[in-house]
């Protein structure tokens, strides 16, 4: 039999390893705004959430804020890294105007998570008073993270089309959610619960939407490709039709 503390480093790799995916999902749909070079309707919302949260995670889990977090603040690391060369392609691909404000967003963030590690690390003198401050607004920026797709699940309702919500995305945001409340749950950490219950509930809703509609969305794929098949048709036609010039 498994000691609690084996259990929980089990599920908490486990959860590394969800994390990484959850981190990585987004991949296709970078690769498709670098083909194109725009960034097209896709929002940048998900990745400068992603971003925040991540780095204020890496504060929780350093030793001298909450100790035993090593499993926390790695999977963080990772995804720190990610989402830097996800919002550099971002920036790289988007127009003047959205670039501004989503770098504007970027430096703030930076801002944000360095001036609340000087003043936690000097001013909070006890690892419990840290780990109560970091984790209350850890809370609040997985908040932000799993609600960030809330645009996107709108965006799903109004056109009944999932094109721009990637499935990956939704289903790895589920599955992580879940591996980290039972992590929470073996030794009793209701600042990952909290934040990973929401998760958990936002992945479920996404994964609802996209089943209700991917038929739709099934349907409109294959009218542009007939549309597109026709034209081709017409275009051949017209041009065998063509009287020669020649005289």
């Amino acid at each position: 039999m498994l000691s609690m503390d084996t259990t929980r480093t089990l599920i908490g790799i486990i959860g590394n390893v969800t994390a990484l995916v959850l981190y990585l999902s987004p991949f296709p749909t970078i690769v498709k705004i670098w083909k194109k070079k725009s960034v097209q309707q896709y929002s940048a919302a998900t990745y400068l959430a992603t971003f925040l949260n991540c780095g204020i995670w890496v504060l929780y889990g350093l030793p001298t804020v909450h100790p035993n977090s090593f499993l926390v603040m790695t999977t963080s690391a990772a995804g720190i890294a990610i989402e830097i060369v996800f919002l550099f392609v971002f920036l790289f691909c988007s127009d003047k105007k959205k670039r501004f404000r989503v770098g504007l967003i970027v430096l703030a963030e930076v801002a944000f998570m360095a001036a609340l590690s000087i003043c936690v690390i000097t001013l909070a003198h006890t690892w419990k008073l840290r780990s109560a401050i970091v984790g209350s607004i850890a809370v609040v920026s997985s908040v932000l993270m799993y609600g960030s797709p809330l645009a996107i699940m709108k965006l799903v309702i109004t056109t009944k089309s999932v094109e721009y919500m990637p499935l990956s995305v939704s289903l790895c945001s589920f599955a992580n959610s879940l591996c980290w409340i039972g992590y929470a749950f073996i030794q009793f950490d209701p600042y990952i619960l909290a934040p990973n219950g929401m998760g958990a509930l936002s992945g479920l809703v996404q994964l609802v939407l996209y089943i209700k509609y991917y038929k739709s969305n099934k349907i409109v794929e294959e009218k542009q490709v007939d549309m597109e098949v026709g034209m081709t048709k017409n275009e051949l036609s017209t041009n065998t039709k063509k009287p020669s010039s020649e005289g």
